[in-house]
């Protein structure tokens, strides 16, 4: 089966051609850096990381850039409420979403561009937009895209100009020829970053920063463009008005967005994640509850497999029960490699059955629902049968998500409260002196106190082992 994805563009599943046999050039919008990440982007983020993964797996030499936005009007707002400059400001948050994302385990961009590195570039396809007639200087000094000059526009979101210039408006002090134009070149106001420019001193507008940086990357045609389903429209509806206004059709091959994610509340009503509502979880919040329930480590990966158990394109739910329904399913993968032991880094026969339809899932739009299912079935084809191949398959398969890497004794065992290791195997002794003692009432009693503490025992000939619930 060949690899087939979703592209948004064509709202249909395709075969997967590379542009360049062997090769594949993937870019995916990254975070503005003024505040830290959240949740939602751990969501995408993680999607990304995997679908990178499995081209990898796949044998392609994969190129990834996640570029930076480190000039906004958001940041620009922020370092002005908080009297620093923007650039100590990016800095503190480059290097927060850098540790977040090593957190939840995944690996590091190929490239990952600051937007301030990349001006010249920007101002190279400005110019070329402009000298194409489709860029114009307005009254105000910005230079914006000429909308209505770019005939395919709409065609990612499947918006009509003629719907958006009717729910369009234009202010009085508007200087812009069509209300659906949008700015590449913003003129310099007091107090605000800016570069010098044959339009007069000024700042990129955000769209243009993307354009430009995976264009110098990536050439101006490459595979796949990825993001968030927020950047759609008009973000990377622009960015395709952009770069194919300059260098003609065909940006990017294939067009991919991760699914929204919601906050699930008590009633079980879900709402988008914010912080008016009292709902809004940062990466660094979330690490925080699940290592402190799961033991430090296990959260970050209980957390990176409660999201990739969702098909990337698909609504994702968030609460902490949620969270405990992963961390349960996580513990069943590790609890067979722990009676098991397998071999690291055992080759992969992708005939054997199990890794095929492992394979035929994650070639079906990169379908972790389907390829985790095969990983709980073989698991219990390892606890049935306790055969090391099948054990060491489940774990390189599980690699290639990037769970299974800790030891599985010390993930089973993971948080305990109240007590520490050495405690808990003394009340153990001590619950196996009062059974030999035939000291029934004591056992019980033991066991209730370490259940209470959130240790579960679980007796076999001879042996009584631990983990947490």
């Amino acid at each position: 089966m060949s690899l087939s994805i979703y592209s948004t563009l064509s709202k249909k599943t395709e075969v997967f051609n590379p542009l360049h046999p062997g090769r594949i050039g993937m870019y995916v919008c990254g975070v503005t850096v003024y505040d830290l990440t959240h949740i939602g982007h751990g969501r995408t983020f993680v999607a990304f990381d995997v679908v990178r993964r499995w081209l990898e797996a796949s044998g392609y030499d994969v190129t990834f850039v996640r570029n930076v936005t480190d000039v906004d009007d958001k940041i620009i707002r922020r370092a002005a409420e908080r009297g620093i400059s923007t650039t100590e400001l990016t800095e503190t948050y480059t290097k927060a979403m850098q540790e977040d994302m090593l957190a939840l385990g995944c690996l590091a961009p190929t490239y990952e561009p600051r937007a301030t590195q990349f001006i010249p570039q920007m101002l190279n396809l400005i110019q070329t937009l402009e000298e194409k007639g489709l860029a114009y200087q307005a009254t105000d000094g910005d230079v914006d895209y000429a909308v209505r000059k770019f005939k395919d526009y709409g065609k990612l979101s499947g918006k009509s100009i003629d719907d958006l210039r009717s729910g369009a408006r234009v202010g009085v002090a508007d200087t812009k020829r069509d209300p659906l134009d949008f700015v590449l070149w913003k003129h310099a106001k007091p107090g605000e970053p800016h570069w010098s420019s044959k339009w007069g001193e000024g700042r990129p507008g955000w769209h243009i920063e993307c354009s430009a940086m995976s264009c110098y990357y990536l050439g101006e045609h490459f595979d796949i463009h990825g993001g968030g389903p927020d950047l759609i429209f008009p973000h990377h509806e622009n960015e395709i008005a952009q770069s194919e206004g300059a260098h003609g059709p065909g940006f990017a091959n294939i067009w991919m967005h991760s699914g929204p994610l919601r906050v699930r509340s008590a009633d079980g009503s879900e709402e988008k994640m914010s912080k008016s509502l009292g709902n809004f979880w940062t990466i660094r919040d979330a690490l925080k509850e699940t290592n402190g329930k799961y033991g430090e480590g296990n959260g970050n990966e209980t957390l990176r497999f409660f999201l990739l158990r969702s098909h990337y394109r698909s609504p994702i739910s968030f609460n902490p029960g949620l969270i405990e329904d992963a961390h349960k399913g996580l513990t069943r993968l590790y609890s067979a490699l722990n009676e098991t032991p397998a071999r690291d880094g055992a080759p992969i026969d992708w005939n054997e059955p199990f890794a095929a339809r492992f394979k035929a899932a994650m070639d079906d739009d990169f379908n972790t629902p389907q390829a985790v299912g095969v990983l709980f079935e073989l698991a219990a084809e390892v606890n049935r049968t306790k055969d090391t191949a099948l054990s060491s398959e489940l774990l390189s398969l599980g690699k290639i998500f990037n769970i299974l890497t800790k030891d599985p004794a010390t993930f089973i065992k993971g948080a305990t409260t109240g007590l520490n290791e050495a405690a808990i195997e003394e009340k153990i002794a001590e619950r196996a002196a009062a059974k030999a003692a035939k000291d029934w009432a004591k056992a019980d009693a033991i066991r209730k106190e370490l259940t209470d503490a959130g240790i579960v025992l679980e007796d076999r000939t001879g042996v009584t082992t631990w983990r947490r619930a």
